[in-house]
């Protein structure tokens, strides 16, 4: 297994990562953008503002895939996934990506039930909170999320 995660202030280009994320031993490889929209509870949304606490949040995110490893290894012994988790800080406007998780391995839905299990584990447990910008001059801090998917 193969896991990377990363924190960072540089764009999210996913033809880069596709390339890097090759392991032809996956029948089934994942890629799920996180992506900042126009709109949010009827208001006009012109950017989107990451603030994080990095220490914790690299502690959050291993424990995660730590996680995700143990379940499918208990499952599947031979199985071989990759997880690769990177998530924008700062701001950033309207189409941007903010998270990334992509997830290889032998079979699909392995990789559905991981992908979809690490972002709801990181919505509520990572410590990264998400300031909405609006086109009227104001900006709120949002609530955090709660867990609707399991492993």
């Amino acid at each position: 297994m193969s896991v990377v995660f990363n924190l960072t202030e540089k764009s999210i280009v996913l033809a880069e990562i596709q390339e890097s994320f090759k392991d032809f031993s996956h029948g089934a490889q994942l890629f799920f953008l996180g992506v900042v929209r126009n709109n949010n509870n009827g208001k006009k949304v012109r950017a989107v503002s990451y603030d994080v606490h990095r220490e914790l949040a690299s502690k959050v995110f291993q424990e995660i895939c730590q996680e995700v490893y143990n379940s499918n290894v208990s499952k599947k012994p031979e199985s071989n996934i990759n997880i690769l988790l990177i998530h924008r800080v700062g701001t950033l406007q309207v189409g941007e990506c903010s998270v990334l998780i992509a997830v290889g391995a032998p079979h699909r839905d392995e990789v559905y039930r991981i992908s979809r299990h690490i972002i709801e584990e990181l919505k509520t447990r990572a410590p990264i909170w998400k300031k909405e910008h609006y086109e009227d001059g104001e900006s709120e801090w949002l609530k955090g999320h709660e867990l609707c998917g399991t492993l």
